[in-house]
Formats: C-alpha cells, sequence, structure tokens
C-alpha cells in the first residue's frame, strides 16, 4: 500500500475509530461525533475513551488509548487544548497512523499555543503520524457512514452520497455543504475540515483521494494559500486525471499585500497572486458560493471539448430571461456571440420560428419539444458556438417534464450545453442535476460559472523556486541591476556610472541624459532627490552632479553611495512595468502592469506563475487595458508587443535560474518603443538573497 493509499485509508475508511476525551452528553461538542456515528450506520469500531467514566452514552468506556484491545486506525482527540500533546505523543509511540485535533488554542492564540505546535510538527516528523488540524472538526465519507465530527450540521440524517470531495480549511462550512448540496441534489463522496495545517494541508488530503474511484471532482473551500507547493502538486495531478478541481477562495476584499522591495509586492496583492496561482494550475475558481454547486458538470464538460475561442451562444423561450444572461456574461467579459448567417440559413429550413441575433429567442415555440429540440441541435453544431446556454422560462415550473424533455436529449453532447432557468423550478433543476446537465437558477451564478470555467488555463509544471530559509535580502544598485537583465537578455538603457565626486563625464551617447544617485542603499532614488531628468549640456551634467551630491548629504547621509549613473533621455510610446517575484505561498510569479507613475494608481495588471512562454506573455499583454492603445487602434501607429512579450518571457525566466538567488526584479519602467524598435528598460529594482 503506497502513502497516499495509507493515509486515505486511515482518513476516509478506516476500521477502527477512537474518541479520545468523547463527552457523555450528546448535545456537546465532544459528545456529537459518537452519536453521529452510532445514527449513521457506519459499521467499524467505535473505541469511546473517558477516563473518569466507564460508559459514555450508554457504550463501554475505556480509560486510555493504550487500554484498548487494539491500535485504532484514527484517533479523534476530543479532549482539551493542553492535554493534546500528550496525547498525539501517545498515538504516535502506539502507532496510530492518523489523529485528528479538535481543539483551537495553538499558534493563533500567542507565543505558548506555537510551542504545542511546534511540539505537534516535531512528534509527527520523528514517528510518521500524521494530524489533522488543529481547529479540525472533522471528517465525512458518505459512503460508509463514517461522520466522524463535530459539526452541529450533521445531527440531521441523510447526508446525500456523490462524486464530489470537499476540503475546507473552515470547519463549519462542510456542514454547510452539505445542506445546500441537499437542497440542490448535489451529493458527496468526503468531506474534511482541513483546519490549521500543522501537518496535512489541503494538497496533502486531496492528493491522497486521487485513485479513489468514488471521487470525480474537487470543491476547496480555502482561506489562505498555506502550503502552495502541495496544493500546486495536487492540482497538477488532478489536471492530468481530468479531476476538476472547484475553488472559492476568500479574500478578493483585502488590501494589497505590504509593500515589499519592489512595486510588484504592493501591487500583486495576496488574492491576485492567489487568483493567478489558481488559473495557472487548472483550478476553477468561483465568485459566488452557491456557484459551487452548479459549476462540476460544466468543469467536466468544458474539459472533455477543450474550446479554442470560448464563445457562448444562447437559446431561450423567454428574451427577457436570455437578456439577463448576456447581461451578467458581459460584465465579466465572456463573448456571447451572435448566431452566424449560415446557422441562421440552418434555422430556417429547419422552420425553427423566432428571430436569431446576439440570441435565439424561439418565444412561446421553443416550448414545443421539437422545436426546441432541433434549435438546440443546430446550435450545438455551430461552429461560431463553444458552448450553448438554453434559458427557458415559466414552462420549467409549470410543465417541468416537457420543458426539459428536449435538453435532457443532449445529455452526452460533446460541446457544453447550460440551462439557466428562470422561474423557480425545482423538479425540472433536480431532472437536469440527475442527468449531468449543468443548471443554474439566476443568471449570476449561470455567468459566475461560464465566466469560471472559461477562466482557467491549461496547466503547466510552473518553477518550484523558493526563497531560501533565513537568507538575508539586500537590494542590488541599478548598474548591477541591469548586469542581472543582461544575463537574462531583457534589453535596457545605454548607461555609464562615474564615481560621486565627479565634475563631469565623457558620455557613449548624445543628450538629453538623466542622472541618477546609483547605491545598492538607495532603492527607491526619487524620495531622496536622487534623479536629475532634462540634462541637456555639459555644464548641466556638472550642475546635475552637484545637486546629487546635496540632496544626498542633507536627506540620506548615511547610506553608502560612491556613483552616479548616466542614460540618454528616451521617450517610448508607452510605459509598463515588469516585475518577478518569489511569492512565499505560490512561489515565482511574473507581473506586467502599467508602468511609471500610474503603476499603484491605475492598478491595471495581469499576472502569471513563472516561468512563462512567449505566448502566455502575449496573453498577458492582451489582458493590461492600457496596453490597447499602441495595438493600431484606428490606424494609430502600434508598439513592439512582440518585443515587450519576449522580454516579458525572458525576465520569467529567473524561475529557472536558482543560481543568481533572485527574490524580486522589476522593471519600472519599461519603454514600449514603435513597432520593429524594441523595447528598453530605464530603470530596475533587484532584491537578492544572500
Amino acid at each position: 500500500m503506497s502513502i497516499n493509499e495509507r493515509l486515505e485509508q486511515a482518513l476516509l475508511y478506516p476500521q477502527s475509530i477512537a474518541l479520545l476525551g468523547v463527552s457523555d452528553d450528546p448535545g456537546k461538542t465532544g459528545g456529537r461525533p459518537l452519536q453521529f456515528l452510532r445514527n449513521s450506520g457506519y459499521a467499524g469500531r467505535i473505541y469511546p475513551i473517558n477516563p473518569n467514566r466507564s460508559q459514555v452514552q450508554g457504550e463501554k468506556a475505556w480509560p486510555s488509548l493504550s487500554a484498548l484491545p487494539e491500535v485504532p486506525e484514527h484517533v479523534f482527540i476530543l479532549s482539551p487544548t493542553d492535554t493534546v500533546v500528550p496525547a498525539v505523543r501517545e498515538s504516535a509511540q502506539l502507532g496510530v497512523k492518523l489523529v485528528t485535533i479538535l481543539a483551537a488554542g495553538f499558534s493563533e492564540s500567542g507565543e505558548e499555543g506555537v510551542q504545542r505546535e511546534n511540539e505537534l510538527r516535531e512528534i509527527a516528523a520523528a514517528t510518521g503520524i500524521r494530524i489533522l488540524g488543529p481547529s479540525s472538526l472533522g471528517v465525512v465519507n458518505p459512503g460508509n457512514g463514517l461522520v466522524l465530527t463535530a459539526n452541529a450540521a450533521f445531527a440531521e440524517p441523510g447526508v446525500p452520497k456523490g462524486k464530489i470531495f470537499v476540503a475546507s480549511h473552515s470547519g463549519s462550512m462542510i456542514g454547510a455543504l452539505v445542506s445546500r448540496g441537499k437542497a440542490r441534489g448535489v451529493g458527496f463522496a468526503g468531506l474534511v475540515s482541513v483546519g490549521s495545517e500543522v501537518d496535512l494541508c489541503v494538497g496533502d488530503i486531496c492528493m491522497s483521494t486521487l485513485d479513489d474511484p468514488a471521487i470525480e471532482g474537487y470543491v476547496l473551500f480555502l482561506e489562505s494559500l498555506r502550503h502552495g507547493d502541495k496544493l500546486k502538486a495536487f492540482a497538477l495531478e488532478a489536471a492530468r486525471r481530468g479531476k476538476p478541481v472547484i475553488a472559492y477562495k476568500l479574500g478578493r476584499s483585502s488590501a494589497a499585500a505590504e509593500m515589499a522591495a519592489t512595486h510588484t509586492g504592493a501591487l500583486a496583492g495576496e488574492d491576485d497572486i492567489a487568483d493567478a496561482f489558481l488559473k495557472d494550475l487548472g483550478m476553477v475558481r468561483v465568485e459566488m458560493l452557491e456557484t459551487l454547486f452548479e459549476v462540476m458538470p460544466l468543469a467536466q464538460g468544458v474539459a472533455k471539448s477543450r474550446p479554442s475561442q470560448k464563445t457562448v451562444g444562447v437559446v431561450a423561450t423567454t428574451g427577457g430571461g436570455a437578456a439577463m444572461v448576456v447581461d451578467q456574461l458581459g460584465m465579466r467579459d465572456v463573448t456571447v456571440q451572435s448566431v452566424s448567417e449560415e446557422t441562421q440559413r440552418k434555422l430556417k429550413e429547419a422552420q425553427i420560428p423566432g428571430s436569431a441575433g446576439r440570441i435565439l429567442d424561439l418565444t412561446l415555440a421553443g416550448t414545443k419539444y421539437e422545436v426546441m429540440k432541433k434549435a438546440l441541435e443546430i446550435m450545438l453544431e455551430a461552429p461560431e458556438f463553444d458552448m450553448v446556454v438554453a434559458v427557458v422560462g415559466s414552462s420549467a415550473r409549470l410543465h417541468p417534464e416537457l420543458a426539459v424533455k428536449p435538453i435532457l436529449e443532449f445529455t452526452n453532447s460533446a460541446k457544453p450545453l447550460a440551462v439557466m432557468l428562470v422561474p423557480d423550478a425545482p423538479e425540472a433543476l433536480g431532472t437536469l442535476t440527475q442527468a449531468g446537465i449543468p443548471c443554474f437558477r439566476t443568471p449570476e451564478t449561470c455567468a459566475d460559472a461560464i465566466a469560471a470555467v472559461w477562466a482557467r488555463r491549461e496547466p503547466s509544471a510552473s518553477a518550484d523556486a523558493k526563497i531560501p530559509e533565513g537568507a538575508d535580502a539586500h537590494t542590488l544598485s541599478e548598474a548591477q541591476a541591469y548586469e542581472v537583465l543582461d544575463s537574462l537578455q531583457v534589453p535596457h538603457a545605454d548607461y555609464v556610472t562615474v564615481p560621486l565626486s565627479a565634475d563631469s563625464a565623457s558620455l557613449p551617447f548624445d543628450y538629453p541624459v538623466v542622472a541618477k544617485i546609483c547605491s545598492a542603499q538607495i532603492p527607491h532614488k526619487t524620495e531622496v532627490g536622487g534623479v536629475v531628468l532634462g540634462i541637456n549640456d555639459s555644464a548641466h551634467l556638472s550642475q546635475a552632479f552637484g545637486t546629487l551630491r546635496s540632496n544626498l548629504q542633507q536627506k540620506a547621509p548615511d547610506a553608502l553611495c560612491d556613483q552616479i549613473l548616466v542614460q540618454p533621455m528616451l521617450k517610448g510610446m508607452t510605459e509598463v512595468l515588469v516585475g518577478y517575484r518569489i511569492d512565499p505561498d505560490a512561489g515565482p510569479i511574473i507581473m506586467l502592469a502599467a508602468g511609471g507613475i500610474w503603476a499603484e494608481v491605475m492598478r491595471d495588471r495581469s499576472i502569471r506563475l513563472a516561468p512563462v512562454s512567449v505566448e502566455t506573455a502575449r496573453e498577458m499583454i492582451a489582458e493590461v487595458k492600457m496596453l490597447k492603445t499602441v495595438t493600431g487602434l484606428r490606424g494609430k501607429q502600434k508598439g513592439d508587443l512582440e518585443a515587450l512579450a519576449q522580454a516579458i518571457s525572458n525576465l520569467s525566466m529567473l524561475a529557472l535560474r536558482p543560481e543568481l538567488k533572485i527574490q524580486e526584479a522589476e522593471v519600472n519602467p519599461m519603454l514600449v518603443l514603435a513597432e520593429g524598435q524594441g523595447v528598453l528598460a530605464v530603470d530596475a529594482l533587484v532584491l537578492k538573497a544572500g
């Protein structure tokens, strides 16, 4: 049995369970797991442990783990925080495979809690025991009656069985997901409250279940990207096996990450990086909780069809309902494609009534089986659509069996088909869900789901560069930063360096020029008056040198600086920021943003995991709205966006150059010149470890 199989066995299919510290009162948190396991029909062996009672809830209670007749596979520790470490240590000594810890009071509670957490890690590392939690509400497997949880929501009988596995940082959410799923006819193959991830993390848990034939897809409720490397490994393997991963992550509204050495640290906020991380690894990130229950069949269908254009066609029995869907899709930049002339010709030949433009509005005629069936057949075969959405009006509620009958004919359609029901139509909804056809109750969730599956990207193995533990980092001078750019073949403006004490300089380029302080200790030169622009001749240059020395003495007298850097004054068609950074959770990222003074004002940016190909860099360029001004719109001159794509890709290759020890590297601004003339970095900031 492999490591993953052993973990999944103890997690979801244990033959024996010990409830350590179980309460005699089934209404209390510590008493619920025993009651739930008995009520759910769990067939394995259950050992209640309570040193103060000979019986618990009418069953024999054991005084300790060591008193049990066998070593249980899974121990659920329900006792108080101060008992947890000794209990885990005893479990490890006995050979228990897995312990789940309910108690809180660890790293979130201060220094003493941090120490407890460190002890747990040491025990796991030394003995091989796996730990779920702390702050885990437990594990549920509806397939075998394993309701090993303290979540009160599971007092309601009948956890729905299905093929979706849930891993949630929030313990309360597993109960909420089950109740909401039950209302939608959505069942589960397993649910795990992950807790604080002192040992087992979301990636570990999900990876261990990938071989389970009962699991066809995953839903993740994430509060952070802790242990991003393991989440990445799981996501790549899930994508390879064709098992969709749906993610709902908190934190969209959080403030940007604290300013790092570069603007990239401020612009690439925590959630921006998480968004790129999830999508680049092929996960479907949804915005709405309700979408979690509706998107899985759509994600499975899109994964099979692998569309290229990502266009949507809409056919409806109600124009108003269709308009709501179109509006919501438009707000999410999803293209609703008009019906082509060729498709209109086929519809006319088939005597399909209604009007065909941005949508195919069948009106009341669409309630007829033959009309809707033929219309869907033609729309699904039309090459201009990568997906078709059928919007069904009041007939979905009044005559549900008739409304969905033509749609059920396309259960195995090669092209994704989704349905939005305008009225509240639970019977029709249930029929479609049972058939595996993606169906939605609101235009918002319909659009959210479509936008989310279109936004996922085909995953590729990004680099695993990490920030060295304990390594101090320091900035390089601008001249040293240009040497790094040279090693990556990222073009930059010509420059010369002269001693700080110099009164003149011989320049290999023409005036006008710019003069700057060149010091590793002054990364942001403008803040100390360290830049003089528009120098037109040698006399002005000499004066600028004096100004820089004076400003340095007044505003940064303790900074070590012995050089001035001189560059030609250049102007491009536009300016961008290109930044590379190793994120502690997501790993190396590359960012493209509006540059210069607009970098932090506009927050117009695109982020990917690094490294990226030139093709991916082109996609990033297309996502930055400011760059549309240099795409040749309305006959205007084009910028050299191909050279920019190459420069982005080249800088991202830092992810594959660990020997350079670069933690952050930013070009701001990079000038985009006219098409065919390239791009040039005119300022660079690099942060190096060690």
